[in-house]
């Protein structure tokens, strides 16, 4: 419990139902249950080994952030960086199973999500790079099925690119304190809360042009466009609870908003796989 803590499992929720909608819609219908494996195992190693350089990199900065405090303590540092080590080595030995392109481009999906880490150091772009680094996964599903890239799976990438970065920046507002502390490049103190979250409704916007694009391209039919009718409430929930500038009830909100529109995206792409209208 004390690991899953620290690399935060539950945030699995987000990366995850994009991913396997991806699969489902390149296979178009379940892909086998070797595939399936390969996929989830290759979500969790790559998920495991990021968060766990995230934490490694952070490691003194977090110690002096309240929200972050005591993530030291629930895993010891060699351990985090030894857990990073093998998630990596597993990961890309999982691409190996799956086909020739996966295995080449691992170490650049790894490099990617790796990246996500340092770029407060550097940029105040921080949230469109944990963007990118999310975004990996459906292009990486539709490669794992078809073994090459197509327009359905980039266009649901740069949703989920915009999805990210847009309620990331939101959770960003609960550290823009320490952000301003410790001279990091953060796009709260660059352009304050109020300008920020306006960037977080534009980018969501774009998210759901994003949807709308998927289903356009990938000939999907009315169940999965239906489907997407909650989404935009949703967001108008989360962003009227970011206004509030209350830390407690953005957290809850940042969890649950977007955990049920990610599980809400993959359950609309299973009932058109199924239904097929």
């Amino acid at each position: 419990m004390r690991f899953l803590t620290f690399i935060r499992f539950s945030h699995t929720v987000f990366a995850l139902p994009f991913a396997l909608g991806a699969m489902l819609v390149a296979a178009n219908g379940f892909p086998g249950w070797r595939l399936f494996a390969l996929i989830l195992l290759c979500m969790v190693f790559a998920r495991t080994a990021a968060m766990t350089f995230n934490r490694i990199a952070d490691w003194e900065i977090d110690k002096r952030n309240p929200r972050t405090a005591g993530r030291h303590q629930l895993l010891g540092k060699y351990a985090a960086i030894m857990t990073c080590l093998i998630s990596a080595a597993l990961f890309v030995c999982t691409t190996f199973f799956i086909n020739r392109l996966c295995f080449l481009l691992s170490p650049v999906a790894l490099g990617i999500i790796f990246l996500y880490s340092l770029t407060k150091r550097f940029t105040h772009a921080a949230q469109f790079f944990l963007g990118l680094a999310l975004s990996v996964s459906p292009v990486g599903a539709w490669l794992a099925v078809t073994g090459s890239f197509a327009w359905p799976s980039i266009i649901l990438a740069a949703g989920v690119l915009c999805w990210v970065a847009g309620f990331d920046i939101i959770y960003a507002t609960q550290d823009v304190e320490t952000d301003r502390r410790e001279g990091l490049h953060s796009m709260v103190v660059w352009l304050g809360v109020p300008g920020v979250l306006r960037l977080a409704g534009w980018l969501h916007l774009l998210m759901l042009m994003g949807l709308i694009g998927f289903g356009l391209s990938a000939h999907l039919g009315k169940i999965y466009f239906l489907g997407l009718i909650p989404v935009p409430f949703l967001l108008v929930y989360e962003h009227r609870i970011a206004r509030t500038l209350d830390l407690g009830k953005i957290n809850k909100a940042f969890f649950e908003t977007n955990a049920v529109i990610g599980l809400l995206f993959v359950l609309i792409v299973v009932a058109q796989q199924i239904w097929k209208f």
